[in-house]
């Protein structure tokens, strides 16, 4: 039953998260490094481009969007045949969580995700039930 599980919830993140191009302008130099603060009050609406790291491999890029009151944030991202992964969950001083509740034919799946803010660029790792724990990066989109 395991390992009917983890390879559902294999399959379920193949579909949850598709493949995205995206582009950057080779022309364009990298922004120069200043000294980082942390901010107090964390903004991260918006859409982002996460990738997940899997025991299997680096998942395909998907598009997150968030959208945030002070700092509660609500999450949405695609998921298998068309349904929206929704979640929620909180900003502060540059730390971020949310969690995820997926329902399978065998009954919810929960998906913590933890990470850190450095303004346009996120990561952290994301507790899957009893399957163990994966890395995700994310980046605001332009």
């Amino acid at each position: 039953m395991r390992k009917y599980m983890l390879l559902l919830l294999i399959c379920l993140l193949a579909f949850a998260l598709p493949g995205l191009a995206q582009t950057q302008d080779p022309a364009k130099a990298p922004p120069k490094e200043q000294p980082k603060e942390q901010p107090k009050n964390t903004g991260i609406g918006g859409v982002w481009i996460m990738t997940m790291q899997m025991p299997q491999g680096e998942m395909p890029p998907n598009e997150v969007t968030f959208t945030q009151e002070k700092e509660a944030i609500k999450v949405s991202m695609p998921g298998p045949q068309g349904i929206t992964i929704a979640g929620e969950g909180t900003v502060k001083e540059g730390v971020v969580q949310w969690t995820s509740v997926i329902s399978t034919p065998n009954g919810d799946f929960t998906l913590l995700f933890k990470g850190k803010v450095d303004g346009e660029k996120m990561s952290g790792e994301v507790q899957m039930g009893d399957f163990g724990t994966a890395t995700w990066a994310a980046t605001k989109k332009k």
